[in-house]
């Protein structure tokens, strides 16, 4: 048996800015993300079988431990792209972060488990590889995979490491009954009228670069969407 543990960070949006909608039904955003000290933590075990299995388990009864998980889908993903066979894995989820939250918590535990999986097996995936799987799964889970201060475009997948390291206080409250998925933000903000543009993270990487501060720039049109109604 091979086994290992491994912490999943939450994500914040510094900043989050749609640009336009895609054919294929997402949305270009502009968004610098960061992120923070709130981790889920996996438990990933690894035994010889005749096939390969996936069995997942955890402490929160408000996600799913089949394969409708992305942590499952990453796990079969991982196994497809490198040809392991005969494996039995184990995977259970201590999670911490808020679902529904905006926190990138699914994201993050599948980006945990290419990782995690890849460093069980002795690295048979590039970073560059596990970059490529991760778009495929999702649009945050990239930014959670490389870590830090984050810039992300396209849809969220084309990421570029920013050279700042925040050291800034977050209070995060999530109440316990709210809870917004991604897509009916989305299409909340796809149903609004006015769709105003500040430039918002164009100004905060200009206040970066000048080492001034950056709180008048947060900003998430999301937020926007969802509470000027």
């Amino acid at each position: 048996m091979k086994n290992l543990e491994i912490k999943c960070p939450a994500k914040i949006n510094l900043t989050l800015e749609i640009v336009n909608r895609r054919e294929d039904g997402f949305h270009n955003i502009k968004s610098i993300m960061q992120t923070i000290s709130l981790y889920d933590v996996l438990t990933i075990k690894v035994f010889e079988n005749s096939a390969n299995k996936i069995i997942l388990s955890g402490n929160s009864d408000e996600i799913p431990y089949n394969e409708n998980n992305l942590v499952y889908k990453a796990a079969k993903l991982f196994f497809e792209s490198t040809g392991i066979n005969n494996t039995n894995v184990e995977i259970y989820i201590n999670k911490n972060i808020p679902v529904s939250a905006g926190l990138a918590g699914g994201s993050t535990n599948a980006a945990g488990t290419l990782y995690g999986l890849n460093k069980i097996f002795e690295e048979p995936l590039s970073r560059k590889e596990l970059h490529k799987l991760c778009a495929t799964l999702g649009s945050d889970l990239n930014v959670c995979l490389e870590g830090g201060c984050v810039l992300a475009t396209s849809r969220g997948e084309i990421i570029e490491k920013l050279p700042y390291n925040l050291d800034m206080p977050v209070t995060l409250i999530k109440p316990k009954k709210l809870g917004i998925s991604a897509k009916e933000a989305y299409t909340k903000y796809a149903l609004k009228e006015n769709k105003p543009k500040y430039n918002m993270t164009e100004k905060m990487l200009e206040a970066f670069r000048k080492n001034e501060k950056i709180y008048d720039y947060l900003y998430n049109d999301l937020e926007y969407a969802i509470f000027d109604d």
